[in-house]
């Protein structure tokens, strides 16, 4: 006749502790769920992806933090910049005859005796940031979502509203009710009537006149960072660079911020308790109770108001639609406009070492041509911006080259890994504009980062700095590169002379078609594709004829074509290749010779 016992939303602590009760009344022993779970977790799972709960919870970099009830359900959309260590706490203890959890809270609930039985848990500490390079309309997309997390709230409302007296009472009371009294300072905050929620501006994010360093990708500075603490081996599938969505319980604990603490030469002294000194008003709690790992591809269909069927008919439809807006973008130069959906569509499939296949880098020559270049690259940044999920546009100077810091390093006096402007997640396109280089000379981080840009154009990997040694991490970035004449310094898997035939001009199309050309990638790049044994008979006599015609063609050549007629293939939404695709890649080759020739 009543409602649940609990609500998932508003309080999952509630709801944790319910389960945790009813596993302890039914005879489990809470000396064994250190590394396990008592049901709680399958319970979100239901409210979250069976009762339409996920509508409802607020994403943390989509509404303001103030308006955010402490000890709710959040969730959190973004990559895994760095992994921190273990971290030990008291999971269970008992309190008198009654055993109690403190899971998913970072302060105990109820104060404890000091003979009190306890048991020692662990979780894993994440620092994810937003995703770098992450476009407006994936923003978008997750913000028209939550304009139902906060009950219907208007966007533009969210953190003026005042919550009403009566329900923050029942919220307090019921709190109490389910774990006891907080701690010390949420109880006098509530005597003193401050709002139990995060405060945007506290002393935490500043100490000592030393701002903490929040190390957010690419200059992001409207979005805030995340420490997430991951439990019972949520993280096993989450590597470095990985895209996830973590879903679990806000926690504001001002307390827990330490003071940063200088030496006598003014550098700052770290304890071993890395989150002890990320400032809670700047790096959001959550303890996440659910988590589901994301690629680039998920991140455009994050709204769901349109779907694209993945026949055959309907995909090569809008290939056509999207190539006939591309040649437009491309100043009529139809050629640029098929190798570079070719190029968007690729990505790394496999590696054999230290080969990555299916990487396609295209290296578009001649931008001077055009008779407003500045205008081009613009538009075509925007064409970029507006189909891909991640991208990133990387005017290249001396100035920049001499001073950027390029790839990550560790920072053993923090324990943290300093970003650089190649830590990026897979599926993100990175556009560089050698048309800005003028003649300099470069120092030895120059010379370093374009050996650094170059590894990750020839082997899709990136060098991370551990100060003691460095180590070479998996990458798949989709690099354009823009340049006068052929790139000396960024060696690109196939060069392209740019050839505009009328004005550029914007991707002009209605928001439901550039949804659907954003699905269309996603769904493509998301395709198995395979060579039956007849038609590599045909590609290998092709490839034998070619050898004998042209003794300089070598493996990278015959790669290449493998890796176009893939990408041809799936770009028809076919999952075989046919001799008809196979042709298609010998003449655009064959087009693209020509123009190498006359150039």
């Amino acid at each position: 006749m009543g409602g649940p016992a609990f609500d998932c939303l508003r309080n999952p602590l509630g709801a944790v502790r319910f389960m945790f009760d009813k596993a302890v009344s039914a005879g489990a022993d809470p000396s064994k769920f250190g590394r396990g779970d008592w049901g709680a977790a399958d319970l979100f799972h239901k409210f979250i992806f069976q009762d339409g709960g996920l509508l409802r919870i607020p994403e943390l970099n989509s509404v303001k933090l103030d308006s955010i009830q402490t000890n709710s359900l959040v969730r959190f959309r973004g990559m895994v910049q760095d992994m921190f260590e273990t971290e030990f706490y008291i999971g269970a203890f008992k309190d008198g005859s009654s055993w109690r959890t403190n899971k998913y809270t970072d302060v105990a609930t109820v104060q404890m005796a000091p003979n009190a039985q306890m048991e020692m848990w662990d979780r894993r500490l994440l620092y994810c940031v937003p995703v770098p390079g992450e476009n407006t309309w994936v923003r978008e997309a997750s913000t028209f979502k939550d304009c139902i997390a906060l009950g219907n709230i208007p966007t533009q409302q969210r953190g003026k509203r005042e919550r009403d007296t009566s329900d923050a009472t029942m919220d307090t009371e019921l709190m109490d009710v389910e774990f006891g009294a907080a701690s010390n300072e949420v109880k006098r905050q509530r005597e003193e009537g401050v709002a139990s929620c995060c405060p945007m501006e506290t002393q935490e994010g500043q100490s000592n006149g030393i701002e903490f360093d929040l190390n957010m990708p690419l200059g992001e500075t409207k979005s805030l960072p995340c420490l997430v603490k991951m439990y019972d081996g949520l993280d096993a599938e989450l590597k470095l660079n990985d895209i996830a969505e973590f879903i679990g319980v806000f926690t504001f604990d001002p307390e827990l911020s330490a003071p940063i603490v200088q030496d006598a030469s003014g550098n700052s002294l770290f304890d071993e308790d890395i989150s002890r000194h990320l400032p809670a008003s700047k790096v959001p709690r959550l303890h996440c109770i659910v988590t589901r790992k994301l690629s680039s591809g998920n991140l455009a269909s994050l709204n769901e108001s349109s779907e694209v069927p993945s026949t055959s008919p309907v995909m090569r439809e809008l290939r056509e639609s999207l190539l006939q807006s591309l040649t437009t973008v491309f100043g009529g130069d139809s050629l640029a406009a098929h190798y570079f959906l070719l190029h968007i569509l690729s990505q790394v499939h496999a590696r054999v070492e230290p080969v990555a296949v299916g990487k396609l880098s295209l290296n578009l020559t001649e931008i001077g041509r055009v008779a407003n270049e500045c205008q081009f690259t613009k538009i075509l940044a925007e064409a970029i911006q507006e189909l891909l999920p991640c991208s990133h546009f990387v005017p290249l100077t001396i100035e920049y080259l001499n001073k950027a810091s390029v790839a990550p390093r560790k920072n053993y006096q923090t324990n943290r890994l300093v970003t650089g402007a190649l830590q990026l997640a897979s599926g993100t396109h990175l556009t560089i504009d050698e048309t800005q280089l003028k003649a300099g000379t470069l120092n030895s981080t120059g010379i370093h980062n374009v050996q650094i840009f170059r590894n990750l154009l020839e082997w899709q990997k990136v060098e991370y700095d551990f100060q003691y040694y460095t180590m070479d991490m998996p990458a798949d970035i989709q690099v354009l590169v823009l340049s006068d004449g052929k790139s000396n310094m960024f060696p690109a898997d196939v060069v392209l002379p740019y050839r505009p035939t009328s004005d550029v001009g914007p991707l002009s199309a209605s928001p439901l078609e550039k949804q659907q050309w954003r699905l269309y990638l996603s769904m493509t790049k998301s395709f198995d594709h395979t060579i039956e044994a007849a038609m590599q008979q045909v590609v290998e006599d092709d490839m034998v004829a070619a050898r004998q015609d042209d003794r300089s063609i070598g493996t990278e050549v015959f790669s290449r074509w493998l890796t176009m007629a893939r990408l041809v293939s799936l770009s028809y939404g076919e999952r075989r290749l046919s001799s008809d695709h196979w042709q298609i890649v010998k003449d655009l080759e064959k087009q693209r010779s020509a123009r190498l020739c006359a150039a």
